[in-house]
């Protein structure tokens, strides 16, 4: 794989890293246990039993987590502080030929894991202000299926895969930071409304 390659695969675990990382090193585990993927040597303690278990535990978990409105907002906010190592972690073992990992490369998955970490975050929620649990099931679902889906794609057709991301990250950023505007400008109306009501 040409270094360009590793370079989005990369950039791919990164982002999936910032939406759900313990499936995300679960499934790398995985797919290195079972030889379906050569992984960098950097990469191959996610094979380890301990990190297969635990990364295994808390993708079941967050699985659960994720769907119940409220529970899974504070879930994103504990997983900031796993979901941005995570995603540098990733990166920057994808392009390790020898075990070492680069400071660049450290430094652009933290940004990139951090980047889908805010929208997933954010666009929650919002979702959690509307009093219906069906769109917060639905988004989930559907954070859990692109995981899948992105990660199987990412190391054989990454360019593929990266385009897939972007089709469904670049509007899904446009709405949350259009609803936020929007939620934004009619809080302070709302407040006047209030105390002159």
């Amino acid at each position: 794989m040409s270094e360009a390659h590793l370079f989005a695969v990369g950039v791919l675990l990164a982002w999936l890293a910032g939406v759900r990382a313990y499936l995300t090193v679960f499934g790398i585990g995985i797919a290195g246990i079972f030889g379906w993927l050569d992984l960098p040597p950097a990469l191959e303690a996610v094979t380890s039993p301990w990190v297969l278990g635990v990364s295994g535990v808390l993708a079941l978990v967050e699985f659960f987590a994720d769907k119940i409105p409220g529970v899974d907002s504070g879930w994103d906010l504990l997983q900031t502080l796993a979901r941005v190592p995570a995603g540098a972690f990733l990166a920057a073992a994808t392009l390790s030929p020898d075990g070492e990992l680069g400071a660049g490369m450290l430094a652009t998955g933290a940004g990139v894991a951090l980047t889908s970490h805010a929208l997933k975050a954010g666009g929650r929620l919002l979702l959690n202000a509307s009093p219906e649990p069906v769109s917060n099931l639905a988004a989930s679902t559907t954070e859990d299926v692109l995981t899948v889906g992105v990660l199987s794609l990412a190391f054989a057709f990454p360019w593929l895969a990266l385009a897939l991301v972007a089709v469904v990250a670049v509007p899904c950023a446009i709405v949350v930071a259009w609803l936020w505007r929007r939620l934004l400008r009619a809080a302070p109306r709302a407040a006047r409304s209030g105390t002159t009501g």
